[in-house]
């Protein structure tokens, strides 16, 4: 993952015409609070760009943290709480680095459309990552690209963008071997995502913590 390019990115375009920048929150996650499987409770939003889903969960009472390696992005995230009237903390910070300054623990996590981001060298630690940060039975949902989805050529696990980033994309069999490490894992399947211009496919993983022996 190039923490330089997404920071360039935020920079030199219009948050408008950033393809992964939609203010509307996803059906998927809408349904996981509405149908009341995740309450209001202390979450973090894990790659969380502009803030638009942090900003719609401390809307329906969450106490809610977003990190992002990209500064400019946790700037505009921070506009956008304060443009929609709603406390959120916004930390720049590296999800697969130590995560020093995120103080606490939370009982949900979500990472949407970030670990297309994140490479399988760098997956297992990533995971990791996330374990740590939450309480025991904590729910986490993940999506990310499946390998089935037709964009970007159609062909091959990583596919460049035109904005120029790369992605890797996953099967339902690799997810559920990277996440049963460290994650009961409740929901996984396929399902299509709505977005500016278009849909696409994503894995849908939602889970559950379970306790890791130490090592």
């Amino acid at each position: 993952m190039n923490h330089i390019e997404i920071d360039e990115i935020y920079r030199k375009t219009p948050l408008e015409l950033i393809p992964w920048n939609v203010e509307t929150p996803p059906a998927a996650l809408v349904a996981l609070v509405d149908s009341r499987i995740v309450t209001p409770c202390r979450a973090i939003d894990l790659g969380c760009g502009a803030g638009n889903y942090a900003v719609w969960l401390a809307s329906r009472g969450f106490d809610v943290t977003g990190v992002d390696s990209a500064p400019t992005a946790i700037k505009r995230a921070k506009e956008n709480a304060a443009k929609k009237g709603v406390e959120c903390t916004f930390l720049v910070a590296d999800v697969l680095g130590d995560l020093e300054d995120v103080t606490g623990t939370f009982d949900f996590a979500y990472d949407w459309e970030l670990l297309h981001h994140i490479f399988p060298e760098q997956r297992q630690q990533y995971v990791a990552n996330v374990h740590r940060l939450l309480n025991p039975k904590a729910k986490y949902l993940s999506l990310c690209f499946n390998e089935r989805d037709p964009a970007f050529g159609g062909v091959g696990k990583y596919r460049r963008t035109p904005l120029g980033t790369v992605l890797y994309f996953s099967s339902e069999s690799e997810l559920r071997a990277l996440f049963d490490s460290h994650f009961t894992i409740l929901d996984l399947r396929t399902i299509e995502v709505h977005c500016k211009s278009a849909s696409h496919l994503a894995s849908y993983s939602l889970m559950e913590r379970k306790e890791v022996a130490s090592k």
